[in-house]
């Protein structure tokens, strides 16, 4: 069976994550009007260049990484679960997410995030 062509994108996006190619993705993965859910945070970034703006202040200060333990998707939603290691100043934190997209005509419109440690997460970015 194909691999539906949303999931099949998140995978290549997360590939290019990996690589450090932040604005490939960002062009090619997210909606100009894209609304990014966070951890921890009362209201999402709004908006492609907001969002652009936001990942390369928190990737500025904080070393992460992360890799895909699977996607499934379809023509409105995919779901990306991901195994993730955060460094900074010398500590770590590993934690697992599940990374909620909504999907139209093949990029990102909104997402959301659910851990298996919210707290930890809290207290490790500090609410950044």
């Amino acid at each position: 069976m194909d691999e539906h062509p949303n999931v099949t994108k998140v995978r290549e996006w997360a590939r290019m994550m990996e690589t450090g190619d932040f604005d490939a993705v960002a062009s090619e993965g997210f909606a100009d009007d894209v609304e990014w859910h966070e951890i921890g945070r009362d209201e999402p970034t709004r908006g492609k260049a907001a969002l652009v703006a936001r990942m390369q202040e928190t990737l500025g200060r904080f070393e992460i990484t992360g890799s895909t333990h699977d996607v499934v998707g379809n023509d409105e939603h995919v779901v990306q679960l991901l195994n993730v290691t955060a460094t900074r100043d010398g500590r770590t934190l590993h934690y697992r997410t599940a990374e909620i997209y909504h999907m139209k005509e093949g990029k990102i419109t909104a997402r959301w995030a659910f851990s298996d440690d919210t707290a930890r997460i809290l207290e490790f970015f500090g609410q950044s």
